[in-house]
C-alpha cells in the first residue's frame, strides 16, 4: 500500500510522467495511424491514414492534468470524474480510459495489446469509428465539448446533491472567452459545501485558439489573481514546460486544491446546510505550451507553443510519406519501448498507478446515468386539479395551480429533484414552491428584502442566465436526477443550440447498449408569446417548438396544455419519462378553465381529442373542423365556435383540442404519429380545418403536408407584436375569435358569409378604438363565458 508521502516521491512522479507520455503517444497515434501502432518497423503507406483528422494543441496539457488527477484520486481516495471542456481533444479521454483498462472493459474488441491498439488508432475520426470529441461513445463522459462554453455549468449540475463527488473540469482558454463560460464562473454562488459536491476548474492557458491569441493567457498572473479573487475563487498557479519541474509543482498544487476542498467541506459539515457561509473554492490555472512536447517547428516556422499546433501539426499522411520519418521521430520521443511490453500492453509498474474499479474516472457511475438512482416520487396530481362543472365558467392560473403540485414534488423528493429558473420563478407563478423550499444562494443575504434566499434550497433561481440554468439542468439529469427548467418562452431561443446538443447526446448514447437511460430534460415555456402584452414585440418568439420539431422525434415531445388540469396531467407524464426533451408551453395568467380532470387525463393520454361538448356534428360528417393547440388558441377557438353556432345553428362543427402536438406527424416521420386512418377520422379527408396554433404556422403546415387533407387554414403567431392589451396581441396576429370566425365562415359559405365578415370587422373596429381610448379590452371579450351549443 502506497503511503501519502510516496505519492510525492520522485519514483512515483516518474510513473506519472510515464503515464503522461503513454497517453500522448496514444493520442498522436489516433490522429495519424491505422496500423503498425508500436512502430516495430518503418512506416509504410498502409500504416498511415489518408487524411489524418484531429486536434493536438490542447491534448498534451489535458493528458498532463488527467495523469495528476489519477494521482490525487489514489492519494485521497476521491470520487472524481473528468469533464473535457476544450472542443477537439476527444482522444484525451479515450487514451486514458484505454490505459486504465476501462475502454477494453466497455469495448472488449479493443484489446490491451498490439491488435487492440491498432483498432484504437484506426477508429478515431475515421468512417464507422468515433468522433474527435468526448462524445457518448467515450466512457466517463457527460460532456462532449463540441459546443464550447458549458463545461463548468454541466459540472455544477452534476455535483448538486452528490456531496462526495468532485467534478474536475478542464476549461480551455478559447472556451473561457465564450459568454456562457464567462458567466458560469458564478456557479460557486450556488454550491453548498454541506449538501453538494465540488467542482475543481482547471483553466488551461496555452496562449492560442485556432489562429489567434487568447485573452486570459495574455493577462498577467497578478491580473488573473485579482479577477478570480473578485469572482470568489482561490486561484492556484502552475506554469512551465520542463516536465522534470512541472510534475512536482503540479503535484503540490493539486494537493493544495484537494485539501482546500476537503477543509471547506469538513468545516461546513460541522455546521449545517443553512448556516454555512460562501467558501472560496480553488481554481487551478495551468500555463503550458500549446502542442506541448510536439514538433518544435515545421517548414522553418515554430509549431510548439503556437497556433500551428492546434490541429494536425505536421503533414504526415498516406500521400506524403516523405514526412513519415518526422512522425516516427515524434512518436518515439515518448520512448514507447519503456511504456508498453512487446505485446503492446502498458507496463505493469505504470498501470499500477491507475485508480481501481469505479475509482477510475472513466468508470465513475455518475457519468453513466447516475449513482444510486431513485425513481421520482409523484403525489397524485388529481388532488391539485380544479373542479370544472361548467366549461369556462371559472378562471384560474395554470402555473399557479401547478405550483402546488410542484411544491409537493419537492417535498417528496428532498435530494433528487430540482427546479431551475432565471430570476423568474415567481414571475412564472410558481410561488407555492417557496412554501416548502427556498432558493439556494451562498452569497450574503440581506433580510428581509432577499425573499426566500437561503444557503440550502431545492430551487436555483438567482442568476439571470438561460445558459447557466439549462447547463445545470442538463448536468443534473445526465447524472440521473430529475427536475425542470422554466423560462420565458422568448428567451428559450438563447439555448436553442444547447437543447440541440442534448438531443444529439441522447441519440448517440442510445446507440451504446452499455449507456443507461437518462431522466428527461423538462423545459417549461411560460410567459408566452400571447402573454407578452406589456413587454411587447421584443419578448415574443414561440420558435422553440419549430426548432425542436426538426429533430429526431423519438427524443422530442411538445405539449400545449390548454388549462391547469391539462398542465398537471402533462407534468405527471413528462416527469416519469426518460430519454426525452419535453417542451411544455404553459400560461401563467388568469384564463377560463375548460377541462375536467378526467378529460385532461384522456387528452394527455391520447394527445388529440374531439371535445364533444364543443362540437355540433354528432360524430357525423362535419362541415368544418376547428382545432386548437395552446391556451389562448383554445380559448379563442372555443369563442369562435360559440359565435359560429349562434350565427349558423345548422353548421356542423367538430372541435378538436391538441395537447401532444407531434402526434399529428405522419408515421412516415414519427412512429408515434397518428395513422392516416386515425388522422382522417379526426380531421376528415376534405373538409376545411381551421387550426388555431400557439406557434409559427409553418410547423402546422409541415404536420399536414403528408396527409390527404391539406385543406388547412392555419392561424398562429404571425410575427406581429407591440405593447398592447392581451386580446389585441391575438388580434394583431389574427388568432382572435373574430378573425377565426371570418375565415371559418368564408371556408364553408364563401361569398354568402359576407354579412358575418362585416359584422366581425365592425367588432374588430370597435376593439381597435376602445383599447386606444380606455387602455383595456372590451367588456364583451373580458366577460365572455362559454354557453352550451344549440
Amino acid at each position: 500500500m502506497t503511503n501519502e508521502r510516496e505519492y510525492s516521491s520522485a519514483q512515483y512522479l516518474q510513473k506519472v510522467d510515464a503515464w503522461w507520455r503513454a497517453a500522448n503517444y496514444l493520442s498522436i497515434g489516433q490522429i495519424y495511424l491505422k496500423d503498425n501502432p508500436l512502430l516495430k518497423r518503418p512506416l509504410e503507406e498502409e500504416d498511415v491514414k489518408v487524411n489524418p483528422i484531429g486536434h493536438w494543441g490542447t491534448v498534451p496539457g489535458q493528458n498532463f492534468v488527467y495523469a495528476h488527477l489519477n494521482r490525487v484520486i489514489n492519494k485521497y481516495d476521491l470520487d472524481m470524474f473528468f469533464i473535457e471542456g476544450p472542443g477537439h481533444g476527444g482522444q484525451v479521454m479515450v487514451s486514458n480510459a484505454y490505459l486504465d483498462g476501462s475502454y477494453t472493459e466497455i469495448y472488449p474488441d479493443i484489446t490491451e495489446d498490439e491488435e487492440g491498439m491498432k483498432k484504437l488508432f484506426t477508429q478515431f475520426s475515421f468512417p464507422g469509428g468515433i468522433g474527435s470529441h468526448a462524445e457518448p461513445s467515450v466512457p466517463g463522459s457527460i460532456h462532449e465539448g463540441g459546443e464550447l462554453g458549458y463545461a463548468l455549468s454541466h459540472a455544477t449540475g452534476a455535483v448538486l446533491d452528490t456531496p462526495d463527488t468532485i467534478a474536475a473540469v478542464v476549461i480551455g482558454d478559447g472556451e473561457a472567452e465564450t459568454g456562457a463560460l464567462a458567466t458560469s464562473w458564478f456557479s460557486n454562488v450556488f454550491i453548498n459545501p454541506v449538501t453538494d459536491g465540488a467542482v475543481l476548474p482547471i483553466l488551461h492557458l496555452n496562449d492560442y485558439k485556432i489562429a489567434n491569441p487568447t485573452i486570459l493567457a495574455r493577462k498577467s498572473n497578478e491580473e488573473l489573481q485579482h479577477y478570480f479573487d473578485g469572482l470568489g475563487w482561490d486561484p492556484l498557479f502552475i506554469e512551465g514546460e520542463n516536465p522534470n519541474d512541472m510534475h512536482p509543482e503540479m503535484a503540490e498544487v493539486m494537493d493544495e486544491a484537494i485539501e482546500t476542498i476537503h477543509n471547506i467541506q469538513k468545516y461546513a459539515r460541522k455546521k449545517s446546510a443553512q448556516t454555512v457561509g460562501m467558501p472560496k473554492w480553488p481554481v487551478v490555472i495551468l500555463r503550458s505550451p500549446k502542442g506541448w512536447t510536439g514538433p518544435e517547428e515545421w517548414n522553418d516556422e515554430p509549431v510548439e507553443g503556437t497556433f500551428r499546433s492546434h490541429q494536425v501539426p505536421i503533414p504526415a499522411e498516406q500521400e506524403k510519406m516523405q514526412h513519415s520519418d518526422a512522425l516516427t521521430n515524434w512518436m518515439k520521443s515518448y520512448r514507447p519501448d519503456e511504456l508498453f511490453d512487446k505485446n503492446g500492453r502498458l507496463q505493469e509498474e505504470i498501470r499500477d498507478i491507475a485508480p481501481k474499479g469505479n475509482k477510475r474516472m472513466a468508470m465513475n457511475p455518475i457519468t453513466n446515468g447516475g449513482r444510486d438512482r431513485k425513481e421520482l416520487k409523484l403525489p397524485d396530481w388529481r388532488q391539485y386539479t380544479l373542479d370544472i362543472n361548467t366549461p369556462g365558467a371559472e378562471k384560474g392560473k395554470d402555473m399557479t395551480a401547478f405550483g402546488k403540485f410542484a411544491r409537493d414534488i419537492v417535498d417528496a423528493n428532498p435530494d433528487n429533484f430540482r427546479i431551475i429558473s432565471t430570476d423568474e420563478l415567481k414571475s412564472n407563478r410558481l410561488n407555492a414552491v417557496l412554501q416548502t423550499t427556498n432558493r439556494q444562494w451562498m452569497e450574503d443575504i440581506d433580510e428581509p428584502e432577499d425573499e426566500a434566499q437561503s444557503r440550502s434550497g431545492r430551487v436555483i433561481d438567482s442568476q439571470l442566465s438561460e445558459h447557466q440554468a439549462e447547463g445545470w439542468m442538463e448536468g443534473y439529469t445526465l447524472t440521473g436526477r430529475h427536475g425542470f427548467f422554466v423560462s420565458y418562452e422568448g428567451f428559450l431561443r438563447i439555448v436553442d443550440s444547447m437543447l440541440t446538443q442534448h438531443f444529439k447526446w441522447m441519440r448517440k448514447a442510445d446507440e451504446r447498449d452499455w449507456r443507461k437511460k437518462y431522466p428527461s430534460l423538462n423545459v417549461i415555456a411560460s410567459s408566452t408569446v400571447f402573454q407578452q402584452d406589456h413587454n411587447g414585440y421584443t419578448h415574443q418568439d414561440p420558435g422553440i417548438s419549430t426548432h425542436l420539431a426538426d429533430k429526431k422525434l423519438e427524443y422530442i415531445r411538445e405539449y400545449f396544455p390548454a388549462d391547469a388540469n391539462t398542465l398537471m396531467a402533462v407534468m405527471n407524464k413528462v416527469l416519469k419519462s426518460q430519454q426525452k426533451i419535453n417542451l411544455i408551453v404553459s400560461s401563467k395568467h388568469p384564463r377560463p378553465q375548460f377541462y375536467t380532470a378526467l378529460e385532461a387525463e384522456t387528452l394527455v393520454e391520447k394527445g388529440v381529442m374531439v371535445i364533444d361538448w364543443a362540437s355540433t356534428d354528432q360524430d357525423l360528417d362535419p362541415d368544418i373542423v376547428i382545432a386548437a393547440a395552446g391556451t389562448e388558441p383554445n380559448l379563442e377557438a372555443l369563442a369562435a365556435v360559440s359565435i359560429l353556432n349562434e350565427e349558423y345553428p345548422d353548421l356542423k362543427i367538430r372541435f378538436i383540442n391538441v395537447v401532444d402536438l407531434l402526434k399529428l406527424n405522419s408515421p412516415k416521420n414519427d412512429k408515434r404519429g397518428l395513422s392516416d386512418e386515425a388522422f382522417n377520422e379526426l380531421f376528415t379527408t376534405d373538409k376545411p380545418v381551421l387550426f388555431a396554433f400557439h406557434g409559427y404556422e409553418g410547423l402546422l403546415k409541415n404536420l399536414f403536408f403528408d396527409r390527404q387533407n391539406r385543406n388547412l387554414i392555419p392561424h398562429g403567431y404571425r410575427e406581429n407584436g407591440t405593447v398592447t392589451t392581451p386580446f389585441d396581441m391575438r388580434v394583431v396576429n389574427e388568432i382572435d375569435r373574430f378573425h377565426l370566425v371570418k375565415d371559418a365562415a368564408r371556408a364553408v359559405y364563401g361569398d354568402k358569409a359576407r354579412d358575418l365578415e362585416e359584422k366581425m370587422d365592425a367588432l374588430l373596429k370597435k376593439h381597435h378604438d376602445y383599447i386606444r381610448e380606455y387602455g383595456n379590452d372590451t367588456p364583451e371579450v373580458k366577460e365572455w363565458k362559454w354557453r352550451a351549443l344549440k
